[in-house]
């Protein structure tokens, strides 16, 4: 039997696709393997004594989903309201579901692992555990989230 000899094998790494959404002025990435939906400001049901970056609950076919918003879970300024805001609904390993209160969906990108970056910098600890790594697409850096690390702390509650 003879052997084939394979010149050049190309090692094909796939892209892993990203939702880019804007908190402020600053974009972050939430992979797209965990978005169950994105949907319209709604009215949102306070739910009292929850964590601060809580904001409440709302009923999304018939299930309720927790709404967390992302402004308060990284220390920015709090919410504004516009008619760009949306809720991610996000669906985790256990299939549990949660909501992200964002300030607006901007696209569906494409980011090669092997661009994506940690911070050389140091960050505050608590901060930092949110980032999965800064990813370059175009000429604009995006902070890709880590969203197991965001919702993590709070199912420990």
């Amino acid at each position: 039997m003879e052997e084939k000899e394979v010149l050049n094998p190309v090692e094909h790494v796939e892209e892993v696709q990203y939702i880019v959404v804007k908190l402020g002025d600053e974009q972050y990435g939430v992979q797209i393997d965990y978005i169950d939906n994105i949907v319209r400001m709604q009215q949102i049901t306070r739910v009292p004594k929850s964590q601060k970056y809580y904001v409440g609950v709302i009923n999304l076919r018939g299930e309720v989903v927790p709404i967390m918003s992302l402004r308060r879970r990284f220390d920015l300024e709090d919410d504004v309201y516009g008619n760009s805001t949306r809720i991610i609904i996000i669906r985790l390993e256990d299939q549990s579901m949660i909501g992200f209160l964002v300030d607006e969906v901007k696209e569906v990108v494409n980011i090669d692992p092997r661009t994506v970056e940690k911070p050389a910098f140091k960050l505050d600890e608590k901060n930092a555990s949110y980032l999965a790594g800064i990813g370059k697409h175009d000429d604009s850096l995006i902070s890709l989230l880590d969203i197991e690390a965001v919702v993590e702390e709070v199912k420990k509650v």
